[in-house]
Parts: C-alpha cells; structure tokens; sequence
C-alpha cells in the first residue's frame, strides 16, 4: 500500500502498488514499524506546532511529513533563539510523558474547545489533545503518551515566503540522525585530529589555507604557461606572413590553454588552435588583434565535422565534446584557421 485517500463520498481508498485481480483475495497487515514512526513524527509535529504557537505566536500554515525529514511552515519568520527555546519546551512535554487522548465531537462541540487553530472541516472531528499543552483536530495516527516520541530535534530553518520552514525529526529518526552527525564528525575529527567543538574552527582554517595553496598554485601554473607559451611560439609554423600554433597539449585544463593562447596571440601575426589530448577533446581558437580570421567561424566548422559545442567571438573562440581522430581534427584545425 502506497497510500490512503477518502473519496467525496466519504469512503476511505487503499491505493496499492500494483493491480488485484477482481474477486481476488488480499491479506493485509499493518507495517509496525512505519506506522509507529508516523505516530512519533505526527504527535511530535503537534507539540511543535504548540511550542511555536506559545513561545512565538509563529502559526503553523503547513505540515509535510516526509520519508526521512517533517518540515513545519510557521506564518511569521522565527529566529535562531526562538526555535531553539520552542525545541527545548516542546521535549520538556516529551519527556514529561504527558498523556495523549482522543475523542470525537461535533463541530458545535468543537467551537466550544481551545483548538490550536480552526479545524478545516465541519461534522464531526476527532481531536487529539496532549494534556495540558494542545488540542487540535487530526485524523493521523498518534502515541498514546508523549514519552513514546522520545525526542524532537529541530534539523534545520529557513526563510520562506514571509514566514520560516522549520525541518524536524522526532524519535527514532531523531537517532537515526544522531548515528548519521556522530559518524560524519568522528570522520572529520580523524583527519584534521582536533576535539568536536573545534571541528568548525579547524575546518574553517583548512579552507583559508585551501584557497590560498590554490591562488599560489594557479600563480605558478600561469607563470608556467606563459613559458610554455613562448616556447610554443618560437616553434610556429609560418605560411603567409602568419604563424600558426596548433597543438594537442598533454595534462592542461581549457583556462590553461585559454590562457597560453592568449599569451601567443598578444604579439602580432598569430594564429593559435590548442586541444586537450583526451577525448572527448576540449580546444581554445585564438588569433592575433592583427588578424584577419574569424576563431568562432572557424570553430563551428570544426564542430560541425567533429561534434561537440561552443562559441566565441573573432579573436577567441571556445569549444568542449569534439570526438575523433586526433591528428585529424589537428588537420583540419590548421586548415580551417587558414582560411
């Protein structure tokens, strides 16, 4: 069963996962498990919702209960202090192991109720009330005391329209998030050999030194390129007054080509076609500010013989997906580059 839906006539649907045979016969049982899970999320959603309601007068406007994660949408947004002070009371009546109860009355009866928030029907409404701390009208599954939740923990909360998402978890699935952080900080700590609290602190100092090894490793590379690029440019092949570098360069990104063949092309009379040299094959189309091709003409054309995307301008052009022979597609480059 995937799910269950009260048609408007009133009568209740199990929507299974596959089709019955007419006339066949089913066993059905309930999945204990699932449904004492859906009991924890659903009371705990209520004592939430009432936590928010009193400590920050933040209605709840929406509910979705997830396979993994609840989220609550609160009418007004909450800030941090806020949620963390709804968090703690509602587990104070968690772990006061109040009782749960459950009756049935008319909607003249239920006027007369302190429900949390206007029931959304009319006849007669089944509420569930945790002694002392919420009444509200609910047709799901709830614990007949609140010390069965175990536990409500507030994962996260965001901005939303006006108001605050908050995302919670409660019970089993709030250990089960608990084994999940425990096992995720244990692996850090090993790394980076620092107590918990100063996991944040050490990380934060890893990815500051991070940037700068990556700033001073790009430096290093860009000086490289630039060698490169001039060796590149003395060994040009010149045909018409033009010099031409096309070459498949082993271990560079596009940006280090891009980079090499600007530098080739900032003194006069180049033409410049560099490719990765392992498909599918990235390459960057270059010319001198004295030329007279057209990169990005000469890019499509490539493209439309070897595949792949891109674009550029008449001095740079940039393309990415080209498949092929190699010392084909170096071929045609040269040729196209001519004109």
């Amino acid at each position: 069963m995937i799910d269950v839906v009260e048609s408007d006539a009133g009568g209740v649907w199990h929507v299974l996962d596959r089709e019955l045979a007419e006339g066949s016969r089913v066993h059905a049982a309930i999945d204990r498990g699932r449904r004492f899970d859906h009991m924890q999320q659903h009371t705990g959603q209520h004592i939430l919702s009432a936590a928010f309601d009193r400590l920050s007068q933040a209605r709840t406007v929406g509910f979705h209960l997830g396979a993994v994660v609840s989220t609550l949408d609160l009418s007004v947004e909450v800030a941090s202090a806020a949620i963390a002070a709804a968090e703690a009371d509602a587990n104070r009546i968690v772990w006061e192991n109040r009782p749960v109860g459950l009756r049935f009355v008319s909607d003249a009866d239920a006027a007369s109720l302190p429900l949390r928030k206007e029931p959304g029907r009319s006849g007669t409404l089944r509420v569930i009330e945790v002694e002392g701390y919420d009444m509200s009208a609910c047709g799901g599954t709830h614990v007949s005391r609140t010390g069965s939740i175990g536990a409500i923990a507030v994962l996260s909360a965001e901005r939303l329209r006006g108001g605050s998402r908050v995302e919670f978890v409660c019970g089993g699935r709030a250990l089960g998030h608990l084994h999940l952080y425990r096992d995720a900080v244990a692996g850090c700590i090993r790394h980076v050999s620092v107590a918990p609290e100063e996991l944040p602190s050490a990380l934060e100092r890893l990815q500051a030194e991070n940037k700068e090894q990556r700033k001073a490793l790009r430096d290093v590379q860009d000086r490289l390129a630039g060698y490169e690029a001039a060796a590149l440019a003395a060994g040009a092949v010149e045909s018409n007054g033009v010099r031409q570098v096309v070459q498949a360069l082993d271990g560079r990104d596009q940006n280090t080509l891009k980079a090499m063949a600007l530098a080739i092309c900032a003194a006069p009379g180049f033409q410049v076609a560099l490719f990765t040299t392992s498909p599918p094959y990235m390459t960057v189309m270059a010319r001198s500010k004295d030329g007279k091709g057209d990169c990005a003409i000469s890019l499509r054309s490539l493209l439309a013989e070897f595949g792949g995307k891109g674009g550029g301008k008449p001095e740079l052009a940039l393309g990415a997906g080209l498949t092929g022979e190699l010392e084909q597609i170096l071929s045609a480059a040269r040729r196209l580059l001519r004109g």
